[in-house]
């Protein structure tokens, strides 16, 4: 639904796969309930990495229209959740320190952790990654740790696929026990 090709060749190593369950359909439904989508510009890395190793560079553009989007949802109370690691990585990148999201082409290293918080995301859609993968870093910084340990522990017990062939799943803030502060999201 997401993934077309490049038209001078380059694109991703692997499949969007947080993205796998959007079919036209679905979009669709959601668009007619009022979610709108904002497009960006990914070419992935591989996402298998060795234990606790950063994830790989990526190239990304964050067009003017997605960041106008995402600044205007956010300054109206809305909420962006990203659709896949990768894109909340490229709209981080895109942001400055108090979130607004600007217009921004290139390659990014940036590793989402707790201790550097999110900005311009409020949740993501993602697979379920490997328990010493470094992207459970970012899913910590957005849920926190003990939301994100009751969610995979759910998921072992009712036996969900993982990475890119498993199911996704919505992290979003756990507000009661940790509020959105992207300055001091530390535990």
């Amino acid at each position: 639904m997401f993934a077309v090709p490049a038209p001078d060749g380059r694109g991703s190593a692997e499949m969007p796969s947080a993205a796998r369950p959007f079919t036209t359909a679905l979009v669709a439904e959601l668009v007619s309930r009022g979610v709108q989508f904002a497009p960006l510009s990914l070419d992935t890395g591989v996402a298998s990495a060795e234990t606790h190793e950063p994830p790989y560079p990526e190239r990304f553009a964050v067009p003017s229209t997605t960041a106008w989007l995402v600044n205007a949802a956010r300054a109206a109370g809305g909420r962006v959740v990203a659709v896949g690691t990768t894109a909340v990585r490229a709209l981080e990148s895109a942001a400055d320190a108090e979130g607004v999201v600007r217009p921004a082409a290139g390659w990014t290293d940036l590793v989402v952790t707790p201790r550097r918080g999110v900005r311009a995301v409020y949740g993501l859609l993602t697979g379920l990654h490997e328990p010493q993968a470094s992207h459970l870093l970012m899913l910590e910084a957005v849920a926190g740790r003990e939301a994100l340990r009751r969610g995979y522990e759910a998921a072992l017990e009712r036996r969900y696929l993982w990475h890119e062939f498993g199911d996704v799943h919505l992290i979003l803030p756990d507000e009661e026990r940790n509020p959105p502060d992207c300055f001091s999201n530390e535990w």
